[in-house]
């Protein structure tokens, strides 16, 4: 009889930490998913767990997780009357920074750590849905992670965050100042939506076409369904080098 053996990537994880890593993610609304992230994690031998906040909010104890990942949601991080339990979340969220696990926040999970480390959360004088352009702030600390110089990503929010206190600014553009953070050496917050692939994109606008109204940094949907590969194939590979960067870090 054989015994049951984990996935190879699994072994090979075991094999280099001793342990069997974890990462654990946090899914707010059942159509925003890990997209291009759950390739990444499989093959780099993490074992994947979640908590649906839309269905429950426990969660496991923090120092069983290597890596936690807070996606996106159409919900605020203020409307905790409307979703009580956005307040555990912030709570778990802010034990798990406190705990020095590295931490990656996605649109609206950027949002809930900058909340849960004492920056506000606001209306952007404009909303930005569709592929537009971010730029690497300047000036870059050696520390931090490097963004490209300016590069193509994709959005879709009508709010923003003030930088929490200690935190550096990592990207920005014209239309939302503050569009990536850093926090100590393991954590950074992204505004944007690197993980994003063709049926993630097709989802978000087949759920969310409602907010596609006329505007200068809200694109049709027939542009933004119409963005060629090379723009996925871009900005999931910079989504890699952020988890990379985090996993070693």
């Amino acid at each position: 009889m054989f015994a049951f053996l984990p996935h190879i990537p699994l072994l090979l994880a075991i094999v280099q930490t001793g342990k069997l890593m974890r990462a654990h993610y946090l899914q707010h609304i059942h159509f925003e998913g890990l997209g291009s992230i759950e390739q990444w994690l499989s093959s780099t031998g993490y074992d994947v767990t979640s908590t649906q906040m839309y269905h429950s909010s426990q969660f496991p104890p923090v120092d069983d997780i290597d890596l936690l990942i807070i996606m996106g949601g159409p919900m605020s991080v203020n409307d905790e009357k409307n979703y009580p339990w956005l307040l555990k979340e912030k709570e778990f969220i802010k034990s798990t920074i406190a705990a020095g696990k590295p931490t990656l926040g996605i649109c609206l999970g950027a949002q809930l750590i900058a909340s849960a480390m004492g920056g506000t959360v606001f209306p952007n004088p404009q909303k930005e849905i569709g592929w537009f352009p971010v730029s690497a702030a300047s000036p870059v600390s050696r520390d931090t992670f490097k963004f490209p110089v300016e590069t193509q990503v994709f959005h879709w929010h009508g709010e923003t965050f003030a930088i929490p206190p200690g935190a550096r600014l990592l990207a920005t553009n014209t239309t939302c100042t503050n569009q990536a953070f850093q926090i100590g050496n393991n954590v950074i917050g992204l505004q944007f939506h690197l993980e994003t692939t063709p049926a993630s994109a097709k989802a978000l606008v087949q759920n969310c076409r409602g907010e596609l109204t006329k505007d200068k940094y809200i694109q049709e949907e027939s542009v933004i369904l119409s963005a060629p590969q090379e723009y996925y194939t871009s900005i999931n590979s910079l989504m890699n080098d952020i988890l990379v960067y985090l996993h070693h870090n």
